[in-house]
């Protein structure tokens, strides 16, 4: 019986959807899910959905919960890892004493001061994982969902390379979901060839049916540019609300479109489009939210994820409120790799995913050893990554403004040197265009100080 552990499971939200997709694959029927986390109740809750997706499916797979991660990990063959280390608190810290200095954040959980002390907080508990992972189940695949991805993806690439690890995110589906609505095309029909780093991977090929969609794509940026309330007809009228529309859609697909201006702003720049959201980009460079004027026009969201994490927090209340009412929860099931990549290993039938991976040579004009997002072929033989080559050289320049982040950040995860830790914020875009020298060592300072309990270096 195949055993699937989910380590930080009580991140209810997203954990209920891997299981769904996962019991949705017949050679899951029997399986085992060990669902460990460190909140009882978030626990309890979970087990409680879980079993209800099982009895759903009339399958007859296993759940245990379990507090202890040993318990969790013994004899698995695959580890989903799904952990926030310090929660919703570390979050707020992370935006609030930025702000002191003067430092606007939309997301925090990728990329700058916000993302480097996630990194430094994830880093003792992915250590846990790994080397009870080498110990109880070193043959089996680790399948990676927490932020920052390629600052972590990096640290466990490089401190254990004797384990199958991938790194995964959804903004590649999500955004070719995206982009085919905003083009009024079948999202099934578009082909995409996507590389680069997380967060910050570019469209190099997007077509429908062998048709190049670039043309298109630049007729919308010329006129969301230039027409401030621009928005295709079409998106008026779209009324689709699945699972994925909800989470990753905002109040309506046009108010999505019209608020998408960084990307197409940096289309129009660099003349490929990116992976993941304008609020989640504005903060990858230093042009957006240094001036209000420009946060105004670009329509960007400062401190968005507290919102996002307030309203997780509301829905995981309203589910525990909707399960202890005995009521039904049902869930669609959705385009994130894992559920693929363990079906692949399993029938050995081909699955092409986007992956974060070590890069050895696969993309040439970014640093050895830094963590990219290429296209990889899954099967029996496990996860294969492609081989890109170059990237157009502009966006490998922009690219590595974030690679310096992330690879020192790593650094002083793998090396225990905190100053590191102080040059990787130096040399973060956004925080160079709000802040002096100063600034950034006294915030980090005090960053450090708050989260003293929870990083270890």
């Amino acid at each position: 019986m195949k055993k699937i552990a989910i380590i930080g499971a009580g991140s209810v939200v997203f954990s209920k959807q891997l299981m769904a997709d996962i019991l949705g694959f017949p050679e899951f029927k029997e399986c085992t899910f060990s669902l460990m986390d460190i909140d009882p109740v978030r626990l309890g809750m979970i087990e409680k959905v879980a079993k209800m997706f099982v009895n759903q499916h009339g399958n007859t797979a296993k759940v245990e919960v379990t507090m202890d991660i040993t318990t969790a990990l013994n004899e698995a063959k695959y580890v989903i890892c799904l952990v926030q280390v310090g929660g919703y608190p570390s979050t707020l810290v992370d935006f609030e004493i930025p702000a002191k200095y003067g430092l606007k954040q939309t997301i925090a959980d990728t990329m700058g001061v916000g993302g480097v002390f996630r990194a430094l907080r994830t880093f003792p508990v992915l250590d846990n994982i790994c080397h009870n992972m080498e110990k109880l189940c070193p043959d089996a695949v680790l399948l990676n969902y927490t932020n920052p991805m390629a600052m972590l993806s990096s640290y466990v690439l490089r401190k254990y390379p004797g384990l199958q690890y991938i790194g995964l995110c959804h903004s590649v589906q999500t955004t070719t979901k995206q982009l085919a609505l905003y083009m009024n095309k079948p999202y099934k029909e578009m082909k995409v060839k996507v590389a680069g780093i997380n967060h910050q991977a570019w469209f190099l090929e997007l077509s429908h049916n062998g048709e190049d969609c670039y043309p298109l794509l630049n007729q919308l940026k010329e006129r969301i540019l230039n027409e401030p309330d621009f928005v295709p007809e079409h998106l008026y009228h779209y009324t689709g609300k699945d699972t994925w529309f909800r989470e990753n859609f905002k109040e309506s697909a046009a108010d999505t479109f019209a608020t998408d201006k960084v990307r197409f702003e940096m289309l129009n720049r660099l003349g490929y489009y990116v992976t993941e959201s304008s609020e989640h980009n504005a903060e990858y460079c230093p042009y957006f939210i240094k001036d209000e004027k420009l946060i105004e026009k670009y329509r960007i969201p400062i401190n968005e994820y507290i919102r996002r994490c307030k309203l997780i927090l509301s829905e995981f209340e309203d589910m525990k409120k909707m399960i202890n009412e005995g009521k039904e929860l049902h869930v669609d099931t959705s385009e994130e790799y894992a559920g693929y990549i363990m079906h692949a290993i399993e029938t050995g039938i081909d699955t092409n995913i986007n992956g974060n991976v070590l890069n050895t040579g696969l993309i040439t004009n970014l640093p050895d050893k830094c963590c990219v997002e290429v296209p990889c072929l899954v099967n029996r033989n496990g996860i294969q990554p492609t081989y890109i080559g170059d990237l157009p050289p502009q966006l490998a320049a922009y690219n590595r403004t974030n690679i310096n982040v992330q690879m020192l950040a790593t650094e002083a995860g793998l090396t225990g040197k905190r100053e590191y830790v102080y040059h990787a914020v130096m040399l973060d875009p956004l925080a160079i265009s709000m802040l002096n020298l100063d600034q950034m060592w006294k915030m980090c300072d005090e960053l450090f100080e708050a989260h003293q309990e929870l990083i270890t270096i």
